[in-house]
């Protein structure tokens, strides 16, 4: 994993624990913009990953974070943004290929569903897993409209 990445994190309610954990999970090597929530009350999701696909689509942060319930609602909401490629990853091997294939630059993690455990391994494969291209690169840049 490189030292000093940006990252921006954001989630709802139902992720707030997993994003408190995960901004203390990696010390000085990363460096966190969070878009909240800051409490567990109910929140609507599209607030915070609204602002999370902003930063990464306006070069901000490397890469973003969006935790909620499911992730799905986290994923479909950053995947309205044309620069973003937001992927929902659940365990280990299905973050391999959102990288090394689909070049994902939003991991979406459903926090009701993976361990913390699982989460921080699901992080590290995002971060020190590279984009393959080549054929990869093809379908890539097929996939905005």
């Amino acid at each position: 994993m490189k030292k000093g990445l940006k990252i921006a994190i954001g989630a709802d309610h139902a992720g707030f624990d997993y994003k408190q954990a995960i901004l203390g999970m990696f010390g000085d090597d990363i460096i966190f913009t969070d878009h909240g929530t800051y409490s567990s009350e109910s929140a609507d999701y599209p607030d915070f990953a609204h602002l999370v696909a902003n930063a990464v689509e306006n070069g901000e942060a490397d890469f973003g974070f969006l935790l909620c319930g499911s992730a799905n609602g986290v994923a479909m909401t950053a995947n309205k943004h044309q620069g973003i490629r937001a992927a929902l990853c659940w365990k280990p091997d299905v973050t391999i290929p959102a990288r090394t294939h689909n070049n994902a630059n939003v991991l979406c993690i459903p926090a009701r569903h993976v361990s913390l455990e699982d989460t921080k391994k699901i992080i590290e494969i995002f971060l020190t897993e590279e984009f393959e291209g080549g054929r990869h690169a093809n379908r890539v840049n097929k996939i905005g409209c």
